[in-house]
């Protein structure tokens, strides 16, 4: 069933969501921007289009949206992609190289109704400034993080997501243990590679969107977060690389992998302090 409701002044959450089995509830989100030039940020699932189209445009008139982002090519992210752009002819679609050939494989989309952007790129639209970042987990070569500057709102794709036993809208909302585990199964679920990267780099692509500031946090696929809790979700995605990877009805003892992973950090901070200038395991 799909539902609206508001994560910020003129900021709305299209919210659907995807059962996984043996796991719970996958959310599947998709934003609404307004202000002085509207935009949509992902659009939802096939199964869903008729009832997404329906909220969309209960919230902005077809004529005035002008922008519609596609954070990767999946199919949850790109439901009604064809339909919206039918309907709002003066919208223009952002996003990859790599995703709209991709899209190309199934959609004409005419080129100039597309703008391309690659991480590093920023863009303004109206009274907005976005820039576009590359996330910490991701199952697309083309995934992209947008970045609104003015806001403080950082869409984060797949990237920070969570599997629920219910859809909640807010982070305080969920049950902080319940939150954690699933955020755990599914960044390691949708970047099984994870198991296999450097560490120190990986930990560096996640300061690299710390350093944003972001004072709230959307992912496609878990509840808002703002404010304090932001950090405790930088922190926990730091820490997927260590953890086993993670395969669908796989018996992994997860809380044996955390807890080697915190005596990890207490043996790392240790060795830190006796030979200076020398960073622990993890840092930049």
């Amino acid at each position: 069933m799909l539902k609206t409701h508001s994560a910020g002044p003129e900021l709305s959450v299209l919210t659907s969501e995807l059962p996984i089995p043996d796991l719970g509830l996958q959310p599947v989100n998709a934003f609404l921007l307004r202000g002085e030039q509207p935009m949509l940020v992902d659009t939802g699932m096939p199964v869903d289009r008729e009832a997404f189209e329906e909220a969309l445009w209960s919230l902005v008139d077809p004529g005035d949206l002008r922008w519609i982002a596609v954070t990767h090519d999946d199919r949850d992210h790109t439901g009604s992609l064809v339909s919206l752009l039918r309907r709002a002819p003066g919208a223009k679609l952002v996003t990859n190289g790599i995703s709209l050939t991709r899209l190309s494989e199934e959609f004409e989309i005419p080129s100039e109704r597309v703008v391309t952007v690659n991480p590093g790129s920023r863009i303004r639209i109206g009274d907005r400034v976005l820039s576009f970042h590359r996330p910490p987990t991701f199952d697309s070569p083309g995934t992209l993080a947008l970045f609104d500057h003015g806001a403080g709102t950082l869409f984060s794709s797949d990237s920070f997501g969570t599997v629920l036993p219910e859809n909640v809208p807010h982070f305080d909302d969920a049950d902080a243990k319940e939150f954690f585990e699933g955020f755990d199964v599914l960044n390691r679920a949708i970047a099984p590679w994870t198991a296999l990267v450097d560490a120190e780099k990986f930990h560096r692509s996640v300061q690299a969107l710390a350093s944003l500031a972001p004072a709230r946090l959307l992912s496609a696929h878990g509840p808002t977060v703002a404010g304090p809790a932001v950090e405790s979700l930088m922190d926990a995605m730091a820490r997927i690389p260590f953890l086993p990877a993670w395969l669908p009805g796989a018996d992994v003892d997860l809380e044996a992998a955390l807890d080697a992973l915190d005596a990890q950090g207490a043996q790392g901070a240790q060795g830190a302090q006796g030979a200076q200038g020398v960073p622990a395991a993890g840092a930049a």
